[in-house]
């Protein structure tokens, strides 16, 4: 697959020679960890953490045509509510057969699309998945080192092929996907929305490898050049997030597409109250796993990583992060961002890793305040995050709260949905609202949000990146507008209400 770049990036051997070159130049950093190489991790500059070969449309070998069979009718099957009944009388098919990692990837795909199908595709979530699924997808899972549930790797990142194949496969001209649920243009457009950002971050990732060698070696010039860049190349993902409202409608979203996306974790008002039940014929075992989330881009945590920006657990501020809340127990160090990278691939959540050991823009950034140039640049970068985080916020107000009031008001039995989903079901806080993942975001969203323009060098960027939103600096719609206490106040034609800031979400960054 071949991407655009503005700016053509040095290739990927020479790049690293000019970083040994640079980095043995200064005795200073002969001692730290050397910047990682992004294509041992099978990352490139031209596809990022796309993979550099286009997914597979099918499985080569005839071997696995019954599994291939059930995802070529999946909708015609989950329509028709017999998608059960066909993967109940599979045969258990051995992995052994798959041979290259294209192949291991479409696996998953196939055998995650045909999990969620299973059990969300009736009247009733399935609760026990039987061994024809359990068995392979435990081993192909092993192999990537993913859980066994549907993510944001199997649903947007090995999902797709370009509609022509002689044009790059780098904007939404020319993008399909491999599979969905619904067989809708809505669900295709929101993992494609997903993919095209995907592609135009991609050249960011060496770009900013380069910051962190030239930052060793004090080339303030490089840094901020990379920096500008990156503040662009954001400012470009978020008008490409926008697009979402295109082509994917916040109802077919929240009442169709939705559903088939939700993890088993946190579920039990969904009707999964114990998580699914794997049975691999042997010992059945009950796991819980959050669905398919935007959290787990690793593109969206590199710029994290690389600009410094830290993340707490929920609910907790840099004052209080070590003083668990009563009642709470041992509260974990870390945030829901960090859960997220254990549904990465594990060559991603590596390179995460070892970027977050050797990232040192910020404190670059931060020991030169006299340096204008450079300190703006790192400003932009932030606030350019900020506002792809607050585009975010606005579009769960959309697809997410707004369409969960619509289905508030009583109705009398006959007219109710006889269906337990994600969509359908009444939490019992009406507070707890959740997300795929399983969890209630909007504190989160929010909370991520202002966490990004904490590390701002300049006191008024930072006294702007920290304020809440205004009517110039926050995005809106026009009847959902967050207020300066951090609420959402929708209006209507019979007033207004509050949505309370534990609302969940579409997806989270």
């Amino acid at each position: 697959m071949k991407l655009i770049r503005k700016t053509p990036l040095k290739n990927n051997l020479a790049f690293q020679a000019d970083v040994k070159s640079a980095v043995g130049a200064h005795p200073h950093y002969n001692h730290v960890a050397p910047v990682p190489n992004a294509a041992d991790f099978g990352i490139t500059p031209d596809c990022g953490f796309l993979p550099s070969e286009l997914p597979l449309q099918v499985l080569p070998d005839p071997y696995y045509a019954k599994w291939e069979s059930i995802l070529a009718n999946l909708h015609a099957l989950i329509l028709s509510k017999r998608l059960r009944l066909m993967v109940d009388h599979l045969p258990t098919l051995s992995t052994s057969n798959l041979r290259t990692e294209a192949e291991w990837r479409r696996a998953y795909v196939v055998l995650v699309f045909i999990l969620h199908g299973y059990v969300w595709g009736g009247d009733r979530p399935e609760e026990r998945i039987p061994p024809q699924l359990t068995v392979p997808l435990f081993e192909v899972c092993e192999r990537l080192e993913l859980p066994p549930v549907a993510t944001y790797a199997g649903v947007c990142l090995w999902n797709y092929r370009p509609i022509l194949s002689d044009e790059p496969a780098d904007t939404l001209d020319n993008l399909a996907c491999l599979q969905t649920f619904t067989g809708s243009l809505d669900e295709q457009w929101f993992y494609l929305t997903s993919v095209a950002m995907e592609a135009r971050g991609a050249p960011s990732i060496p770009l900013m490898l380069r910051a962190i060698t030239a930052a060793r070696t004090e080339d303030s010039l490089v840094v901020t050049e990379c920096l500008q860049r990156l503040a662009e190349t954001i400012d470009e993902i978020t008008t490409l997030l926008q697009r979402m409202y295109d082509n994917c409608d916040p109802y077919v979203f929240y009442n169709r597409i939705r559903p088939y996306l939700a993890g088993s974790k946190n579920m039990g008002d969904a009707g999964l109250p114990l998580g699914l039940l794997y049975d691999d014929g042997h010992r059945p075992e009950y796991r819980q796993y959050g669905g398919g989330s935007n959290a787990q881009s690793s593109l969206i945590q590199f710029f994290d990583i690389v600009l410094g920006v830290e993340h707490r657990p929920t609910g907790t501020t840099r004052s209080n992060q070590e003083q668990p809340s009563p009642g709470d127990g041992i509260k974990s160090r870390n945030s829901f961002i960090h859960e997220m990278r254990t549904y990465m691939p594990g060559p991603h959540r590596r390179f995460l890793e070892q970027v977050d050991s050797v990232a040192n823009i910020r404190s670059f950034v931060q020991a030169r305040q006299g340096d204008s140039a450079l300190c703006i640049a790192y400003d932009a970068c932030l606030a350019m995050l900020r506002v792809l985080r607050d585009k975010h916020i606005t579009m769960v107000s959309r697809y997410i709260i707004l369409q969960s009031r619509a289905g508030q008001p009583s109705q009398p039995a006959s007219s109710r949905p006889t269906a337990t989903n994600l969509a359908t079901a009444t939490p019992a806080d009406k507070k707890k609202l959740r997300g795929t993942g399983g969890t209630a975001l909007i504190p989160f969203l929010k909370q991520a949000r202002d966490e990004t323009g904490e590390p701002a060098i300049d006191s008024w960027a930072r006294r702007l990146l920290r304020s809440g939103p205004t009517d110039k600096t926050f995005a809106s719609l026009s009847k959902v507008g967050e207020q300066p206490d951090g609420q959402f106040k929708v209006v209507g034609l019979c007033g207004t209400w509050t949505a309370d800031e534990t609302e969940g979400g579409i997806c989270h960054w």
